[in-house]
C-alpha cells in the first residue's frame, strides 16, 4: 500500500470533525493516518475522543505560556516531534500568527462554518441568518496569515430554509462538515501520493 499520509489534528473542544477524521482513518482503504491529536484545553471532550482510539494526545495549554509566540513555540516543538505531512485544525479555537503558518506552509487545513470568502470569523449560522441568505455551507480551507482567508480545498453547501433557527442550521451544516473533512484530506492524501511517485 502506498505511504499513508501522516496528519496532526488540532482540537480546543469536543472533537466532533476530530471523530470525523478518526473514523475515516480507520477505513482500509482510507489513504491518511492520524499521528497526534493535540489541544490546548486541558479538559477537551476531544481528547477523549483519541483516547478511546488509541492516538498519541498532547495538551499545550496556552494559558501556562506568556506569550502567543511562547505557546506556538511550544506547539511547534511537538509538531516538529511528530512531524506530520498535513495539520487539520478542527475546532482550534487559537488564531496562529503568521510566522507559525509561515512555518507549516501549505500544510496546515482547517474547516470553517460557512462558504468562503463570505462569514469570515465566529457566529457564522446567527450572521447567515441575519442576513437573509438562502444558503449557507463549510469550506475546507488551507490556513495562511490572514483568518480564514486561504485557498478553498472543497465546499459543501446547504440551504437556508424559512423555519431555520441558529441549532437547526447549524446541525445540517455540521453534517456536511463531517462529510467533506475527510473527503478533503483524502484529496490532499492521493495528489501528494501521485506527486511522490512522479518525483521517484
Amino acid at each position: 500500500m502506498t505511504r499513508r499520509l501522516k496528519l496532526a489534528v488540532l482540537i480546543s473542544g469536543r472533537g466532533s470533525n476530530l471523530q470525523a477524521l478518526i473514523d475515516a482513518c480507520a477505513l482500509p482503504d482510507f489513504p491518511a493516518v492520524i499521528d497526534l491529536v493535540v489541544s490546548n484545553e486541558p479538559q477537551a471532550a476531544g481528547l477523549d475522543r483519541a483516547r478511546e482510539a488509541g492516538l498519541d494526545t498532547a495538551v499545550i495549554n496556552h494559558r501556562t505560556f506568556s506569550s502567543r509566540a511562547a505557546f506556538e513555540q511550544a506547539l511547534d516543538a511537538r509538531l516538529l516531534d511528530s512531524g506530520p505531512d498535513l495539520i487539520c485544525l478542527a475546532g482550534f479555537m487559537r488564531i496562529l500568527g503568521a510566522d507559525f503558518v509561515r512555518r507549516w506552509e501549505r500544510r496546515i487545513i482547517n474547516i470553517h462554518p460557512s462558504l468562503l470568502p463570505a462569514l469570515k470569523g465566529l457566529d457564522t449560522h446567527a450572521r447567515a441568518l441575519e442576513a437573509g441568505l438562502r444558503e449557507h455551507g463549510c469550506t475546507v480551507h488551507y490556513v495562511t496569515a490572514e483568518l480564514d482567508d486561504g485557498p478553498a480545498i472543497l465546499q459543501a453547501k446547504v440551504p437556508v430554509l424559512p423555519d431555520d433557527t441558529v441549532e437547526s442550521l447549524a446541525a445540517r451544516v455540521l453534517a456536511e462538515e463531517h462529510r467533506i473533512y475527510p473527503e478533503a484530506v483524502r484529496q490532499l492524501a492521493e495528489a501528494a501520493a501521485v506527486s511522490r511517485t512522479t518525483c521517484q
